[in-house]
């Protein structure tokens, strides 16, 4: 009834990963199962931080707030999505469409920007230790976290209004389990999407700076470390670093490959799971990768599952 309608509809269909009314239950399943688990962990790790002394370090705070990200991002995409599926609609509205646009390049743009201060907070941390305290002082990881949030609201403002200026016309369906702008560009049918194009080549840019900024940092974190004559030391930076540095290269990897590929009428499998890798994946494993290699953090998970009462 929705693919008959949607042409008069203002709206738009997603039409997710498959037709097939099994696989769309098993799916949806699959995404509520990964949603839980990703808000489940990620809420520990805000907890955690925010409740425990030991963990007051800005490496903590920044990853405080990378889990509040996290813990939005997937909020963002994925219940819409399992709703839709149970319900056997992948109808979604104009406005939800555009608010989902709005909150998922915000936070998207934030990750992107947190993710550059914390390889620099550990850049800081393990090539100029007898200056950390001073460069990152608690007032300066203030304003940086202020800059990193005031710049995805600004990012994800001008991308959604440049996307609000686009005429659509002909049927409004969607290849993927959510609003991806890649998808809605290709409805336009005018250049009206050539603006909404060049916000997002300017944004590119600036990621771009970020992602050598990223790069640069670990170029002197890693020369510095096997420098290190402890091998106890290089231990300890490869097991706060290594993580980040995977957490960083999956998001890029897989995001550049869902936005620089080109969009094709009828998507493949393989640009489905990036979108999942990329949307979906890192928000769900980042608490796991951060608590796996940083005894801190284990130790603290461990005294609050085995403490019956936790108190402040």
């Amino acid at each position: 009834m929705i693919m008959e309608n949607i042409t008069t509809m203002s709206g738009f269909l997603l039409m997710g990963f498959s037709d097939n009314r099994e696989l769309q239950i098993l799916q949806a399943l699959l995404f509520l199962v990964t949603y839980l688990v990703g808000s489940a962990g990620n809420c520990i790790i805000i907890t955690i931080t925010t409740l425990d002394p030991q963990l007051k370090s800005p490496m903590y705070y920044f990853l405080k707030h990378l889990s509040i990200l996290d813990l939005s991002s997937l909020s963002v995409t994925v219940p819409q999505y399992v709703d839709s599926s149970l319900a056997r609609s992948g109808y979604i509205s104009y406005e939800q469409c555009m608010l989902q646009i709005l909150f998922f390049t915000c936070f998207a743009w934030d990750e992107m920007a947190i993710l550059t201060v914390m390889s620099y907070d550990r850049y800081v941390a393990v090539c100029l230790p007898l200056h950390y305290e001073v460069i990152m002082s608690p007032r300066k990881c203030t304003w940086a976290l202020a800059a990193v949030w005031l710049s995805g609201g600004v990012s994800g403002t001008l991308y959604t209004a440049s996307t609000l200026s686009i005429r659509f016309c002909g049927d409004r369906i969607i290849h993927q389990f959510f609003c991806d702008v890649p998808q809605v560009l290709k409805l336009s049918c005018s250049n009206d999407y050539l603006v909404t194009i060049g916000v997002a080549n300017i944004l590119s840019a600036v990621a771009f700076a970020c992602f050598i900024g990223i790069v640069i940092s670990y170029v002197h974190i890693f020369s510095t470390v096997l420098r290190m004559p402890s091998a106890e030391s290089r231990y300890k930076v490869f097991s706060t670093c290594l993580p980040h540095l995977f957490v960083v290269s999956l998001f890029l990897s897989t995001s550049t490959f869902a936005y620089l590929n080109p969009t094709a009428d009828s998507p493949t499998a393989l640009e489905f799971l990036f979108s999942i890798l990329y949307t979906v994946l890192p928000p769900t494993i980042n608490p796991v990768i951060y608590s796996l290699r940083n005894e801190t953090i284990k130790r603290v998970v461990r005294k609050l599952l085995s403490s019956t009462k936790f108190t402040v």
